[in-house]
């Protein structure tokens, strides 16, 4: 990557429309729009600031901090300085938007403080959530963002390949991690994989080997790590030496111009034990049929369903997708601006494939001895699902 990537003019004002004609199923007269992620996808900018959005005409996008970097990063033509978002209101009603009797916010996201602030600022106004709004236009991606995301795909297909120069006998789990990181970041990994989720803080990934690999967390995701420390980021990439003949599981994001990809590869010095080895050529054996189940149309509990069903089947069910009470209930999620997007693919989720979702799919199995399995990034098409991650899914021996 040699160049800043600034959204087009003609994507910024489609995502608008699409936003305009979800408002206006719900009679919305108007919307605000702060939180960084949705800010970006619907502006350009990652900038400080709000972007009011009317259910017809032309947004306006109030800057407190770059004002700058905002005029230079987003192609919205109405873009102002402001300093004060007491001003917010009065901006919006000079450019001739005073009738907001049904006033769209990010409810899912906004603190209750701040959500008590903007009712002073709009008082006249009915506050309403407009976030499913936002995830609805989000869901599926352009062209302009598959190629992003495919591009972010390459870069950490790249990284993989590096791998087998970066272990030897008798490392730490953290200084592999940091070499994989240090290859991403000089291949242009934006540093920050975000999620929605309330409290679900994300690092870049995860490094684990042998029996660390059994280690659970709060995170929601099948594997955990002991990671650095109990305080923040309690997962991953510990102080833990790797060593010959066990596992070394690794799975990363890569934001490449904010688009994430994911990717789980494994690796050993050595030989795998029986039982893992056994159990990766399962994981390989439920991606390739929840691949070939994976249409549009298909209900999303139907490729949980499935994975479950397989998984009982070749006698691994109580280590599918975590151990014991900790297994998550989901197989794969959406990826995009964030790693937690819809679609999920999940248990009660009736939710069904669209060309132009992005997912990743990850079985995945937990044993006392470690944690193994596979995952992809991919696209939804007209024809079914295409892989978009494609670094060498053999487990590698070094």
């Amino acid at each position: 990557m040699t160049k800043l990537i600034y959204t087009p003019k003609s994507e910024i004002e489609s995502r608008i429309r699409k936003l305009q004609d979800e408002m206006a199923k719900s009679e919305y007269d108007g919307a605000i729009i702060t939180h960084h992620t949705n800010l970006f996808y619907l502006s350009g900018t990652s900038q400080s600031g709000h972007l009011f959005v009317p259910q017809w005409g032309d947004p306006i996008l109030m800057i407190r901090k770059s004002y700058p970097r905002a005029k230079n990063e987003s192609p919205i033509e109405n873009i102002f300085d402001l300093k004060s978002m007491k001003k917010m209101s009065d901006v919006i009603k000079s450019a001739g938007y005073s009738k907001l009797d049904k006033l769209g916010l990010e409810l899912d996201l906004i603190p209750y403080n701040n959500y008590l602030f903007y009712k002073k600022i709009f008082e006249s106004s009915k506050i309403v959530d407009i976030s499913g709004a936002v995830k609805a236009v989000r869901l599926i991606k352009s062209p302009y963002e598959i190629d992003l995301l495919s591009k972010a795909c390459s870069v950490i297909d790249e990284v993989f390949k590096d791998v087998p120069e970066m272990i030897r006998d008798g490392m730490t789990e953290i200084e592999l991690a940091s070499l994989f990181e240090a290859g991403m970041r000089r291949r242009g990994y934006g540093g920050c994989c975000k999620m929605r989720s309330f409290n679900q803080d994300f690092f870049f990934g995860n490094v684990t080997s042998g029996e660390s690999g059994a280690v659970a967390t709060y995170f929601d995701g099948p594997i955990g790590g002991s990671g650095l420390t109990p305080a923040n980021n309690p997962h991953g990439a510990g102080w833990k030496k790797i060593m010959k003949d066990e596992v070394i599981y690794i799975d990363y994001t890569c934001v490449v111009n904010g688009y994430t990809a994911d990717e789980t590869r494994i690796f050993v010095i050595g030989k795998l034990p029986d039982r893992l080895k056994d159990a990766y050529d399962k994981a390989l054996a439920i991606q390739k049929e929840l691949t070939d189940l994976a249409k549009p149309s298909v209900e999303c509990q139907a490729i949980y369903e499935r994975a479950i069903e397989l998984a009982a089947g070749f006698g691994y069910e109580n280590n599918f997708m975590g151990m014991g009470d900790d297994r998550v209930r989901f197989i794969g999620h959406g990826v995009g601006l964030e790693l937690d997007e819809a679609p999920i693919l999940a248990k009660g989720v009736k939710m069904r494939l669209e060309p132009g979702m992005t997912f990743a799919l990850e079985p995945k199995f937990v044993f006392p001895e470690g944690a193994i399995g596979i995952e992809n990034t991919f696209v939804m098409t007209e024809n079914g699902a295409k892989i978009l991650t494609r670094a060498d899914d053999a487990v590698t021996s070094v």
